[in-house]
């Protein structure tokens, strides 16, 4: 039924509990997991981030790091038995994991219900919450 699984992480502990539950979900008939890191273009466009800051550096270092986390992932999930992939795309993360979960014809999106920020939330709204407005394929939230 769900096949193919897309599961973004920020990393933050509630996203990394969410793997517990994507392992579980090969008995439900997954096969494939594409694990998914936005690295949100616009905290690095902000102003103070910006000032007297190597931008290239910065992203370089951001993304080598988002590299070794999704590298980890990847490898839990294929100890659990699991084909498993990664993607880590620059841009805004709500709507890349919705062009994500379209490009890699996600059957399901497994989320942790918060992010690293809980300001940011409250500004903007939770990434987790976008998601399930605006997929067009089911959502599985996970709670803290």
């Amino acid at each position: 039924m769900f096949d193919r699984i897309l599961y973004p992480t920020d990393f933050s502990d509630v996203s990394m509990k969410a793997v517990n539950y994507v392992k579980q979900l090969k008995d439900a008939g997954t096969r494939e997991v594409t694990v998914l890191h936005v690295i949100d273009e616009r905290t690095l466009l902000a102003p103070d981030v910006l000032s007297g800051i190597d931008f290239i550096a910065l992203q370089d270092e951001l993304r080598r790091i988002a590299d070794e986390e999704c590298n980890k992932i990847v490898e839990q999930l294929r100890e659990g038995g699991l084909s498993a992939k990664f993607i880590v795309k620059n841009g805004v993360p709500f709507l890349e994991i919705l062009r994500t979960a379209q490009e890699e014809k996600a059957s399901l999106i497994v989320i942790g219900s918060h992010g690293k920020s809980n300001l940011e939330e409250m500004l903007l709204g939770s990434v987790s919450e976008k998601v399930i407005r605006k997929a067009v394929q089911p959502v599985l939230v996970i709670k803290r």
